[in-house]
């Protein structure tokens, strides 16, 4: 039986001792010794190893804590070279906010998806969805829009438009929904009056006219379509 440490004999020591079993040294400076021994030469010659491993861990902790201390002043930076720049990491972590999925942006810059998930847990990008959570709810909106709420997805392509093309009321209320990712895209999950559905749609209306790309064109059908859906639901139902 082989060991790579010292730790490994002494953690198995204690399982060997109640197992009846015996560990002898056949080689080296120990040879012939059985480490599984419970006698007083035996123990002290283990209490003696243990010792010199608590040294070597010591002696290992203080060398790294000089080493570090070192680099720091003359200005290195420890650990592996980072495999995106901070420009390319600033990208990855603004288009994963805007709904890009981890591997699509690992082969848009040609490193492991792991890489990427390291870059927006460090910039805390994948806690989007609680922080979301945990902002304040703004007041309900008078008026027409205090009919019975309809849970609807909207598509992210019309959620992005909206953030900046959108009025006062449509961008709270985007403050109310749950981000949704779906493979390279998302939606954000609303509940809210379909007067307010009907409105995000009207002031998306950029994204269906002539110059919008396919994308965009076809998110905003999905959208009508499910507002549309929505309101024969709730006509049916009267």
């Amino acid at each position: 039986m082989g060991f790579r440490s010292v730790a490994d004999v002494l953690a198995l020591r204690p399982v060997l001792i109640r197992r009846g079993l015996h560990l002898r040294v056949e080689s080296g400076l120990l040879s012939g010794i059985d480490l599984a021994a419970d006698d007083p030469g035996t123990k002290m010659m283990v209490n003696v190893l243990a010792s010199v491993l608590e040294f070597q861990r010591d002696m290992i902790s203080e060398n790294t804590r000089q080493g570090v201390a070192a680099a720091d002043a003359s200005g290195k930076t420890l650990g592996r070279p980072t495999a995106l720049a901070p420009d390319k990491a600033a990208e990855v972590v603004t288009a994963y906010s805007q709904g890009a999925a981890v591997k699509a942006l690992a082969r848009e810059h040609h490193v492991a998806p792991k890489t990427i998930r390291r870059v927006l847990d460090a910039a805390h990008a994948r806690q989007l969805p609680d922080q979301l959570d945990a902002l304040p709810v703004p007041d309900e909106p008078s008026g027409p829009a205090a009919d019975t709420p309809v849970t609807l997805d909207l598509p992210g392509l019309l959620a992005g438009h909206l953030r900046t093309a959108g009025d006062d009321t449509i961008r709270k209320v985007l403050i109310w929904g749950r981000i949704i990712r779906r493979g390279k895209g998302y939606s954000i999950r609303l509940t809210m009056p379909l007067e307010l559905h009907h409105a995000a749609l009207q002031q998306s209306a950029a994204l269906a006219a002539e110059g919008a790309g396919p994308g965009e064109r076809k998110a905003y059908r999905v959208y009508a379509t499910r507002i549309t859906a929505a309101q024969q639901q709730r006509t049916s139902g009267d």
